[in-house]
């Protein structure tokens, strides 16, 4: 299993543990959730643009959203952030560039540093 993996496995497992089903209408860490969402839908993009073919990082979001069973409304806005970051890319790249993989290695690193952050500071 790769690095980028077991970071997103280790993300959706601290979330369905440390979240409760009762929360407040904005958590703390629900800014984090969202640019995470939007980390995903780039990466779903840019990974299949350059090589990775498949629904991995879909899947990703999937997990996400299974771990946080957010309401209606919540789940929307998970979901269009994860849109919002697919379309930036798909509007632009038609083929894996040098700035392309290099928009990859930013998202992966800021995408684990997101996962650290939520689970230091909102972990039980």
């Amino acid at each position: 299993m790769g690095r980028a993996s077991l970071f997103f496995v280790a993300f959706v497992a601290f979330s369905a543990a440390a979240f409760s089903p009762a929360r407040a209408a904005e958590a703390p860490f629900e800014a984090s959730l969202v640019r995470l969402a939007e980390i995903l839908g780039s990466l779903h993009f840019l990974r299949n643009l350059c090589g990775e073919p498949g629904e991995k990082w879909r899947g990703e979001m999937e997990k996400l959203l299974q771990a946080e069973n957010p309401d209606p409304a919540r789940r929307a806005k998970f979901i269009a952030s994860f849109n919002r970051g697919y379309r930036s890319y798909a509007g632009t790249y038609t083929s894996c560039t040098a700035s392309a993989t290099a928009a990859i290695g930013r998202y992966m690193k800021e995408g684990e540093a997101l996962t650290r952050e939520v689970a230091a500071r909102y972990g039980n």
